[in-house]
């Protein structure tokens, strides 16, 4: 069970700056058969010296500079990490500069040179510095670099960031040539001394030039080689705009940029074969083979995911269980006035939604047609407040399971009303041929009713509400129309001189949007009866018309009747005096002879004779075997008022209204 190492490990070749470094094995022990991971962490030894991009570095500083400026120095790598690393950093001594060692996100150090006392180009046109890096082993390994600092005369205006640090995010594997970000800074020196040029700051570590650019013009940091979020999650790049001054103005900015997790792995299953062949005698429970599996990927990218298959287990939800439409009346048939949502919760055909009208009214399907895809709800027909105020329908929302789930949906449409009928004229007729005349008599004082117009509007509400104004008179001062009941009242007291015949137009309105409007005329008479006032028809119709006698017929034709009326009345009541005598004798005789049968003559002659209405009669049931008879009196066949049904009752004859069950000696005497 010795672990031995079968060649020269180096750390750095293995793992480069990841750390810790370790190798991964698994180990599996037979009887008992046990599966061991391991893992072997390769210890880092300083083994590397700090290492310099170039033996020397020059720097060009004006003379201008204030104190405190700073200006980032070439950074030293070393390969070796933890402790062994690069640690800090030591300068010469001067009198002008300090070192200043700043650390980065991945605990890698920079220095930079931090003027502390200001310039002077007359004095001194040169420095010369040394640069020492020192790691952190024992003993401690370094390395050096000549800087060469170049005094000259300022450039007073130097390029200014618009942010001092920018942050970025850039999906792993893409393309080169993709934007990460764009930095600005801006000069307000003019000519060379204000044109900027963008770069990386000298420190900037060499592998992230390899793997971003930057366009020195534009300032468009984009993706170079290609990133893998394995190896690095995030980078730290810095970055400096310098104008074109005689001494060039300089300043600094970072810009982090994160590198966003792709699925670009693979998960890698190791398959440990314990048994092969299997025996077929093994038992249930029996390991066949260790399983182990690994992604490269982060987060959700990592994860071994499990497909769960859908079962049809849930019905379909709407999200209300009735629905109530308003629409107006006059539609423009097929416009859709609804739409019924619902969801199911399950996947694929299990959640595929059909939408259907369940057939209960009939008149719902040649007026409604719902859409079995989206459910959306049309109509068929335009619609008419007055014949139909309500449709009710029932929608069921069925999946396409096996078997199918169904849920149903009420719905409710209302008509709404518009005002599409006008006021209609019941009194006075406006188709009448003849010409009907209110009296009003000579002498009547102001407020007297004279008569009233009377009219419907087949609309609802508000649309109905009807008012009447007087539009034409002739003697305007003589009449006055109630505004809402019609009503026509005299406005003063009636004079001699007034006209006998007075011609009233009559404005009816409702008070729908539009307003839809009638007339009715009404004429009136000033007389003492009606008598006068066909007189004074008669007398005012002109001698030459054909029709001047009309009246007079009219008349005649009335009086005819009327004596025709009143004769046949009295027949009437004389054959009534007779036929109930005759009823009475009868129903005397019938208390001395139990078993006499009424023959059909008896219904007959009361029909005929007017005792009985048509859809009234009667059935008598007598028997020879008992000394019971019965006499049932039918209901009418149609419904009438009740007091039609009264007088009907009052008029006929007193035992044919009675129900009546007994013995012959029982039955009522016709005064009872």
């Amino acid at each position: 069970g010795t672990l031995l190492v079968s060649e020269r490990i180096d750390r750095e070749e293995l793992c480069g700056a990841l750390s810790p470094c370790s190798l991964s094995f698994e180990i599996v022990v037979e009887n008992p058969l046990e599966l061991y991971s391991g893992t072997v962490e390769i210890q880092d030894i300083n083994d590397n010296d700090p290492v310099f991009p170039s033996s020397q570095a020059r720097l060009e500083i004006s003379e201008s500079v204030a104190a405190g400026a700073r200006f980032p120095l070439e950074s030293a790598q070393d390969p070796d990490v933890g402790i062994n690393s690069l640690q800090t950093y030591q300068l010469s001594a001067n009198p002008h500069f300090a070192l200043d060692v700043q650390t980065r996100v991945d605990g890698s150090k920079y220095a930079e040179l931090v003027l502390e006392k200001e310039l002077d180009r007359e004095e001194q046109r040169e420095l010369h510095l040394v640069l020492t890096a020192l790691d952190g082993g024992s003993p401690p390994r370094s390395a050096h670099v000549q800087i060469h600092i170049d005094i000259v005369d300022a450039n007073d205006n130097a390029p200014v960031f618009n942010q001092s640090t920018y942050k970025a995010s850039v999906r792993e594997n893409m393309l080169s040539g993709t934007l990460v970000a764009r930095i600005s800074a801006y000069d307000l020196d003019d000519g060379p001394n204000g044109d900027i040029v963008y770069s990386f700051s000298s420190h900037t570590p060499a592998k992230v030039r390899e793997l971003f650019a930057l366009d020195s013009a534009t300032g468009e940091l984009r993706v170079k080689g290609q990133l893998d979020y394995e190896e690095t999650k995030l980078y730290e790049i810095y970055l400096q705009a310098k104008d074109k001054g005689a001494v060039p103005g300089v300043a600094h900015c970072k810009v982090l940029v994160e590198v966003v997790d792709v699925n670009d792995n693979a998960p890698e299953v190791t398959v440990t074969s314990v048994y092969s062949p299997v025996p077929e005698d093994a038992a249930p429970g029996t390991v066949v083979a260790l399983l182990s599996v690994t992604d490269l990927d982060s987060h959700d990218n990592g994860l071994i995911l499990v497909q769960v298959s859908d079962v049809n287990d849930n019905a379909p939800k709407s999200s209300q269980n009735s629905y109530d439409v308003y629409v107006p009346e006059n539609n423009v048939p097929g416009i859709p006035i609804l739409n019924v949502s619902a969801t199911d919760p399950d996947l694929g055909r299990n959640a595929l939604l059909t939408y259907s009208l369940l057939q209960g009214d009939p008149t719902v399907g040649h007026v409604f047609s719902i859409n079995r895809e989206n459910g959306t709800l049309y109509l068929l027909t335009s619609l008419d407040h007055e014949d139909k105020v309500e449709f009710s329908m029932m929608v069921q929302v069925q999946d396409g399971g096996s078997p199918p789930l169904a849920t149903n949906v009420s719905v409710s449409v209302f008509v709404t009303d518009l005002n599409d009928n006008a006021p209609t004229v019941l009194y006075p007729h406006p188709n009448t041929n003849g010409t009907y005349t209110d009296v009003v008599a000579p002498g009547s004082p102001p407020g007297h009713m004279v008569t009233k117009v009377v009219a419907v509007d087949a609309d609802a509400g508000y649309n109905a509400w009807i008012s009447y104004t007087l539009l034409q008179a002739t003697d305007p001062s003589l009449f006055s129309v109630v505004l809402h009941s019609g009503e026509i009242f005299t406005a003063r007291q009636l004079r001699e001189d007034d006209a006998p015949q007075h011609t009233l137009v009559i404005l009816l309105k409702d008070h729908g949007e539009p307003v839809l409007s009638a007339s009715a005329t009404v004429s009136i008479s000033v007389a003492e009866t009606v008598k006068e006032v066909l007189t004074d028809l008669t007398d005012v119709a002109p001698a030459n018309d054909p029709r001047k006698h009309v009246t007079f017929y009219l008349i005649l034709a009335v009086i005819l009747v009327s004596a025709a009326f009143f004769i046949t009345m009295l027949s009437v009541g004389i054959f009534k005096c007779y036929k109930w005598r005759q009823s009475k004798e009868l129903f005397n005789s019938s208390r001395s002879t139990l078993y006499r049968t009424p023959g059909p003559f008896h219904h007959i002659d009361a029909v005929r004779g007017g005792l009985t209405p048509p859809n009234f009669y009667h059935q008598v049931y007598l028997t020879t075997d008992s000394r019971q008879s019965d006499l049932l009196c039918k209901k009418p066949f149609s419904s009438s008022p009740l007091g039609s049904r009264q007088s009907t009752m009052r008029n006929g004859e007193p035992g044919l209204y009675h129900q009546i069950v007994g013995t012959a000696s029982q039955l009522p005497t016709p005064a009872e």
